[in-house]
C-alpha cells in the first residue's frame, strides 16, 4: 500500500545562533525591530514536509509517494529521493522557477526563526489525484494554498483516506475553508499552538473536531502529544531522546511515523507513541533526513 504525501520539497539552509533570540529581543521595542544574529555554523539538507515525511515512512518500512514540485535546481533532490527508494512519479520538475527554500536559524533554546521562499511550490496544485488500487492513504501537509484546497477535495472525490496536517499553512485559510478540510479529511494533526488557532477560526474545540473526523492529534513537543477520539482525550507521553541537537524536522517525523501506524491499521494512541519515538530519534541529529531507523529494534 502506497501513501501520497502532499507538501513541498525544499532545500534548508539551517544556521545556529549560539545564544537566545530572548537575549536579543527587547520587547518594548518590537516596532523598529532591527536585529542581526551571528552564526558560525551554517549547513544546507534536503527538505521540505513532503520529503521529510516520505523519509521517516520509507525508513520506517512504507512505501511513500511524495506529490511536489522542484524548480531547476531540483534534480539533486530527485536523485537524492530515488536513491533512498521513494518513488519520483508525482514530483514535477518546472524549469523556469527555483525549488522552494527554507532559511532557518535557530537558537541555543531549539527556538526557530524561518524565512521560506516558495518556488515551485506554487504550482504544485498541477498536479491532480486520482483513485489508483495501490494508493490508500494521503496526507496534507503544508504546499501551495490552491493545492491544498484542491488536493482536499482530490482525496475526498477518489476515496483515499487522509490526514490533513496544515502546519504553519494554516494562516492561509480562514474559518469556512479550515473547517471543509476537517469535513473532508479524516485524521487533523497540528501542534498546540496550531490547534488553539484551528479552533479560534473554526469555533470548534478539540473534542468537537475530533467528533468530525476519525481522530484529532495534538503534539505537545516535549510533553509528547494528546490524542482525541470522539471526543475523548488521551495523553500520549512523550519519549526521552539520546540528545537534543537540532528539532529541525521533527514534526515532518512524527507524521511519517502516524502515516505508518494507520497503514498497519493501528489505533491512533500507538501511531502517536511510535510518533514520539521517531521524533526522538530525529532530534538527536542534525537535519530532517540524516537520522537512521532500527526497525528491528522498534519491534517493526
Amino acid at each position: 500500500m502506497a501513501a501520497v504525501i502532499c507538501g513541498s520539497l525544499a532545500f534548508d539552509t539551517i544556521m545556529t545562533f549560539e545564544g537566545r533570540f530572548a537575549d536579543q529581543i527587547l520587547p518594548d521595542q518590537l516596532h523598529i525591530l532591527n536585529v542581526s544574529f551571528l552564526v558560525p555554523a551554517l549547513r544546507r539538507d534536503f527538505g521540505g514536509c513532503a520529503g521529510n515525511i516520505a523519509y521517516a515512512l520509507n525508513a520506517l518500512g512504507g512505501r511513500a509517494l511524495p506529490m511536489a514540485t522542484v524548480g531547476s535546481d531540483g534534480a539533486d533532490y530527485v536523485a537524492h529521493l530515488q536513491g533512498l527508494g521513494i518513488g519520483t512519479e508525482f514530483v514535477r520538475e518546472l524549469s523556469d522557477t527555483y525549488t522552494a527554500q527554507c532559511f532557518i536559524t535557530t537558537d541555543l533554546a531549539n527556538n526557530q526563526i524561518t524565512a521560506f521562499h516558495p518556488g515551485a511550490m506554487q504550482q504544485a496544485h498541477v498536479t491532480r489525484i486520482t483513485a489508483r488500487d495501490d494508493i490508500r492513504l494521503g496526507i496534507i501537509s503544508p504546499d501551495g494554498r490552491d493545492a491544498m484546497l484542491q488536493h482536499a477535495e482530490q482525496f475526498k472525490q477518489a476515496g483515499i483516506p487522509f490526514v490533513f496536517d496544515p502546519g504553519q499553512g494554516l494562516p492561509m485559510f480562514n474559518g469556512d475553508e479550515l473547517a471543509r478540510f476537517i469535513e473532508q479529511s479524516d485524521w487533523v494533526t497540528v501542534n498546540d499552538y496550531e490547534g488553539k488557532m484551528l479552533s479560534e477560526r473554526t469555533g470548534w474545540d478539540n473534542a468537537e473536531i475530533s467528533r468530525r473526523v476519525r481522530g484529532l492529534v495534538v503534539t505537545l513537543g516535549e510533553e509528547g502529544c494528546d490524542v482525541w477520539v470522539h471526543g475523548e482525550r488521551t495523553h500520549v507521553p512523550a519519549v526521552k531522546p539520546a540528545a537534543i541537537v537540532d528539532p529541525t524536522g521533527c514534526g515532518d517525523a512524527w507524521r511519517g511515523a502516524l502515516l505508518f501506524g494507520l497503514e498497519q491499521g493501528w489505533p491512533l494512541e500507538k501511531c502517536a507513541l511510535l510518533g514520539n519515538r521517531i521524533g526522538a530519534l530525529k532530534i538527536a541529529q542534525r537535519g530532517p533526513q540524516n537520522y537512521t531507523v532500527d526497525r528491528q529494534q522498534l519491534g517493526l
